[in-house]
């Protein structure tokens, strides 16, 4: 007991500051390995732009707000829409640092008398412009909207508030943004003599002889480009060679797809279905009590209906199921519930007396009146187009459909099942001229059918699905192939040794995905899996990752590429450089063949090849010629320096290397052209352009920092 009540006092102090130094470690790592710093507090930043903070919590809010609009749209789940939304909430903010970053060097403000003139003034936002439109008089009340805003700011809610604040701030980086792009397209311009000067060069015509030399005659084998040859190029180059951080993976995919079996237990399925779905009274209710809320409740023409087996659907007959039959990865059944006579399209114009809004932001519905008061209000313009009221005045005034305001209310040419059922089948079963009120989900509609065009059969169509899904079984034999590959994988030399097997045996081949980045979750070929591309960044180069479910498979990856964010390396540049280093060096065997160039026809015979002759080459280089895409050639072709001579140095185009005579020069009769028109169609091209590409070059010139990986 002595013995080691000595140990106990010797070594017990030196025990706990190794215990305690051990902790501080972890801590630290643990700290690291999620992010951040002990010391800079940046836990929580989730990128950086120029210096500015992207915080995590906002970040989150705006990847929400994406997804619900992606939702609103119709746009499917899963982890593909998931990375898509948040790919575009890192575009949108990262737009709107830089935005307002130069914005603010180049003191475009918004004041307060601009913001209120913005608000309340003659083109108020829509949101207001609804929400504060007597219905009466049709004038837009500016008192109130400013008055229910003042109240919000001094007496609503943490919420209100920031949905206020929010609200304006999206507004002021509108109108910045207005501002910084009128900066822009202000300053472009095309003058008259420019166009003048390119309508003349477009008229001019000549006529050269020339022999060529294609890069084909000297075989690949003939020339070698080295790894110094391509770092040479790029470093000249070195703008185009500019790369993100990514990572590149071989890998073997063991499908865990449905098979025959389950295809069979699907089908069984459906036709248990089939007798309740033949005998069913109320169509609607039967398909919500299976889950089914998508049913179309409408006439839809029989050319628009494109699902398979169609023809065969429609000659059961109305009150008649046809199926089961394969749709996609479904089994379904087809019930006609209805036919009609029907046009093919349709014109038509209407007054949307609205009781919900949609929110720009979110996408979101928002009430903007109820039901009984939208009623009452339609009923009175009803009324008072009856008594003969100008139709295109109401629309204005009224309609809460902006989508057709602005055209008197009116869409044309509409096809069957565009619009919602109720009011689809208004249009449809009318007759020209009729008008009536008609409910739908976005208030109601005043409605006048003015013209149709052609003639079909409509059908009303309800659909039962079930999918086609894999067994536990099925799923449980991909899972095991896959774990006994990677048993047998366990570095980069025995993954390609098990994978040249297994594509011999089984016939299962080795595939490849490259540039995937930090923050992304799609694996080309495979599907999307966040999951899997974090163990791709946590893995090394030559490391082999462990199975995992990816889309309809199991899959297990080799690690085949790391790229740092910076400059391309030669290895992975050497794909796109090796052509033009290859052609560039047969280049230069031709030329020193040639030598010195005296005449054309010496030319030809040392080199032993014919004299051929393109004459009717055209500047713009539009017109199809013996001579092909030949910038160099079209260029010397048109100095006039250059007429009736032989160009004394042979020139190497994009297939061959060219000895090239002008023989001639000529301007021919050009066709007449508006310069002002066109000069107003350049302008109208490039201002289009102009925004994006302004918003790309500060993107280029930023400093921008993506942290995304270490929370997504």
């Amino acid at each position: 007991m002595s013995v080691i009540q000595n140990i106990q006092d010797k070594y017990g102090k030196v025990m706990a500051v190794i215990i305690g130094l051990a902790l501080v470690i972890f801590v630290v790592m643990l700290a690291f390995e999620n992010g951040g710093s002990l010391f800079t507090g940046d836990v929580r930043t989730i990128g950086k732009v120029n210096g500015d903070k992207i915080e995590f919590q906002e970040f989150s809010n705006l990847v929400e707000q994406q997804t619900q609009m992606m939702q609103a749209r119709g746009m499917s789940g899963g982890e593909g829409a998931a990375q898509q939304a948040n790919e575009m909430a890192w575009g949108q903010e990262v737009s709107r640092i830089l935005l307002s970053q130069e914005s603010k060097k180049l003191g475009l403000d918004v004041g307060k008398k601009e913001l209120n003139d913005l608000l309340f003034g003659a083109n108020p936002p829509q949101e207001l412009a609804q929400g504060f439109t007597d219905p009466q008089t049709g004038k837009f009340d500016a008192a109130a909207a400013q008055r229910q805003i003042n109240d919000i700011k001094s007496k609503g809610n943490a919420e209100q508030k920031a949905q206020i604040n929010a609200f304006l701030d999206q507004l002021i980086l509108q109108r910045q943004a207005e501002k910084y792009d009128a900066l822009l397209t202000t300053s472009i311009n095309f003058p008259k003599w420019m166009m003048e000067k390119r309508q003349t060069e477009d008229a001019l015509m000549s006529k050269v002889s020339f022999v060529r030399v294609p890069y084909t005659t000297i075989s690949d084998s003939a020339v070698k480009v080295t790894d110094s040859d391509i770092q040479d190029y790029i470093n000249k180059h070195k703008n185009d060679f500019k790369q993100q951080e990514s990572r590149g993976i071989s890998y073997v995919a063991f499908n865990a797809q449905p098979n025959a079996a389950d295809s069979a237990v699907a089908r069984q399925r459906v036709l248990d279905l089939k007798p309740a779905f033949d005998s069913a009274h109320n169509i609607k209710d039967f398909l919500m009590s299976e889950g089914i809320n998508n049913y179309y409740d409408g006439f839809i023409s029989g050319s628009r209906i494109q699902v398979p087996m169609k023809d065969s659907i429609f000659r059961v007959g109305a009150g008649n199921t046809y199926g089961p039959y394969v749709d996609g990865n479904n089994y379904a059944l087809a019930k006609i519930v209805a036919t009609t006579s029907m046009p093919d399209t349709v014109k038509v114009r209407h007054i949307l007396v609205g009781t919900v809004t949609q929110d720009p932001q979110t996408g979101q519905q928002v009430p903007l009146r109820d039901s009984a008061t939208a009623r009452k209000l339609a009923d009175s313009l009803f009324t008072a187009l009856q008594n003969g009221s100008n139709f295109d005045s109401l629309v204005v005034k009224f309609s809460t459909d902006q989508g057709s305001a602005a055209n008197g209310g009116v869409y044309d040419n509409v096809p069957s099942g565009q619009m919602m059922p109720t009011f689809n089948d208004y249009i449809f079963t009318h007759p020209v001229g009729s008008r009536g009120i008609v409910k739908t989900d976005y208030g109601y509609h005043i409605v006048e059918v003015l013209a149709t065009k052609g003639s079909a059969t409509g059908y009303k169509i309800a659909y039962v699905t079930k999918p086609i899904e894999a067994s536990q079984e099925t799923d449980n034999a991909a899972s095991s192939a896959a774990t006994h590959f990677a048993a047998q994988a366990t570095n980069q030399k025995a993954f390609n040794a098990a994978a040249e097997k297994l594509q011999q045996e089984k016939g299962i081949m080795k595939s490849v995905a490259a540039d995937i980045p930090p923050t992304g979750a799609m694996i080309q070929g495979l599907g999307a899996s966040r999951s899997f591309v974090k163990n791709i960044y946590k893995a090394g180069l030559g490391d082999v990752i462990q199975p995992e479910r990816v889309g309809d498979y199991y899959v297990v990856g080799l690690v085949t590429e790391i790229n740092k964010e910076g400059t391309m390396s030669p290895a992975k540049a050497r794909m796109m450089v090796e052509p033009l280093l290859v052609n560039q060096k047969k280049a230069k065997i031709i030329t020193d063949k040639i030598g010195k160039i005296s005449t054309l026809e010496a030319a030809a015979s040392s080199l032993k090849q014919q004299v051929e002759t393109a004459d009717s080459l055209r500047f713009n280089g539009q017109s199809p010629s013996a001579v092909g895409f030949e910038p160099k050639v079209i260029g010397a072709a048109f100095n006039k320096a250059n007429l009736q001579k032989v160009i004394p140095e042979a020139i190497a185009g994009t297939q061959g290397v060219y000895v090239v005579r002008v023989d001639n020069l000529m301007s021919t009769p050009a066709s007449v052209q508006n310069l002002d028109e066109l000069r107003k169609m350049r302008y109208q091209q490039a201002k289009q352009q102009s925004q994006f590409q302004s918003i790309q070059a500060l993107r280029e010139a930023a400093t921008i920092k993506d942290f995304r990986s270490k929370f997504y």
